[in-house]
C-alpha cells in the first residue's frame, strides 16, 4: 500500500492485551500514535515503549493516545506490560495485515540472513481520522520526544 499523509489512516481491528479487540475507528475524537515495533522483550523496543510510558500523561492532556502494534501474540504482549508497567495497549497483528496496510511489514536484513518483520514506524492520526505525520525506519533515541513535539505543535489543542 502507498500510504500518504493527508490520507484518512486505514481502519483496522485488531485483538489487544485487554482481551477486547480494538478498532482505530474506537479512537475518533481523540489524536492517535501509532506505533509499529518489531518484537516486545527486546532492547529496543522496551526502550521505545518505556519512553512512551514516561511520556503517556502528556500525551493524554494532549487529547492523544498511544498505541502499539506487533506481531507478537496478545499473551506476549501481557508478559511485556506486566513486566515494565506499560500504561497504553498493545495489539497483535499476528498475521501482519495492518502492518501490510501501513507499508511497514518489510524484508529485513540481520547478521547476513534475511526475513520478512515490521520495520519500527509511528504514524500520527488525527481525530477525524487522517494520517498528518509519519516517521518510518525510527530509531529509538529521541523519537518519542520528536512525536510529543509534533503532537504539542500541529495538534495542540
Amino acid at each position: 500500500m502507498n500510504l500518504q499523509v493527508g490520507q484518512e489512516a486505514p481502519l483496522f481491528s485488531l485483538p489487544a492485551n485487554n482481551g477486547e479487540v480494538v478498532s482505530l475507528e474506537d479512537y475518533r475524537g481523540k489524536h492517535v500514535v501509532l506505533y509499529f515495533y518489531p518484537k516486545d522483550m527486546t532492547p529496543g523496543c522496551t526502550t521505545q515503549a518505556c519512553d512512551f510510558k514516561d511520556e503517556v500523561e502528556t500525551f493524554s492532556a494532549l487529547n492523544t493516545v498511544i498505541i502499539g502494534v506487533s506481531p507478537d501474540p496478545v499473551a506476549r504482549h501481557e508478559k511485556f506490560i506486566e513486566k515494565y508497567q506499560l500504561p497504553f495497549i498493545l495489539l497483535a497483528d499476528e498475521e501482519h495485515k495492518v502492518a501490510e496496510q501501513y507499508g511497514v511489514w518489510k524484508l529485513k536484513k540481520n547478521f547476513g540472513k534475511e526475513y520478512m518483520g515490521i520495520e519500527r514506524s509511528t504514524f500520527i492520526i488525527d481525530k477525524e481520522g487522517k494520517l498528518v505525520k509519519e516517521w518510518r525506519k525510527v530509531k529509538v533515541k529521541d523519537h518519542v520526544g520528536d512525536a510529543l513535539a509534533f503532537v504539542k505543535e500541529e495538534l495542540g489543542e
